[in-house]
């Protein structure tokens, strides 16, 4: 099964390039890493004292995640989706069966680092490359509507979230195909080679 890895700065556009994919190319599967944050008072007072808690791996349930992942590769299928709510900071399951998928999607700010644990042979890596200055746009009108965030704390957390992310550089590229995407004009043709390798 093709594993397609989206990596990027928070309001870089990974959610959106991934559902791009999903509605051109059927038998595909989303999982995106933002649904398996930590749940559990530890986590709630973490979220409040750290900052930017939920852009450090420590936010993350990887061996959640990795479960459900394991189960996917082996199976072919999926019988549940998570939806994470950072204001209750809690997961709901969804469930909803997903078959003969033949690809997966995982989409967030820990890409990278799940990739590590991966076999890399059936793997793209597709890093998006943005401008500061329209993440930190995007994330703070995302975190005011969504996560209720004071625009003030908002932009502090992207800022400290920024330089988290690009601390963190891993060397994938030696061990996977990477694909870079800068500008839109570049989807199609990543959409072409997506088709060639799952169809």
């Amino acid at each position: 099964m093709q594993l397609i890895i989206i990596s990027g700065p928070s309001g870089s556009g990974k959610t959106t390039l991934s559902e791009i994919i999903l509605e051109n190319i059927k038998d595909g599967l989303i999982l995106n890493t933002d649904n398996y944050y930590r749940t559990g008072i530890l986590s709630k007072i973490l979220s409040k004292v750290l900052i930017s808690y939920f852009d450090r791996k420590i936010s993350i349930n990887f061996a959640l995640f990795n479960r459900d992942l394991d189960f996917i590769l082996k199976n072919r299928i999926s019988n549940f989706s998570y939806k994470y709510s950072f204001k209750t900071k809690s997961i709901k399951k969804i469930y909803k069966k997903t078959k003969n998928i033949k690809y997966i999607i995982i989409e967030g700010i820990f890409g990278e680092e799940i990739l590590k644990s991966l076999s890399k042979k059936n793997c793209i890596l597709i890093k998006l490359k943005a401008n500061k200055q329209i993440c930190m746009k995007r994330v703070v009108k995302r975190d005011f509507i969504e996560r209720g965030k004071s625009k003030y704390h908002a932009k502090k957390n992207f800022i400290k979230a920024w330089d988290l992310f690009h601390k963190n550089k891993d060397n994938s590229r030696n061990h996977c195909k990477t694909i870079f995407i800068k500008k839109r004009s570049d989807i199609n043709p990543l959409l072409k080679h997506i088709i060639s390798i799952v169809n």
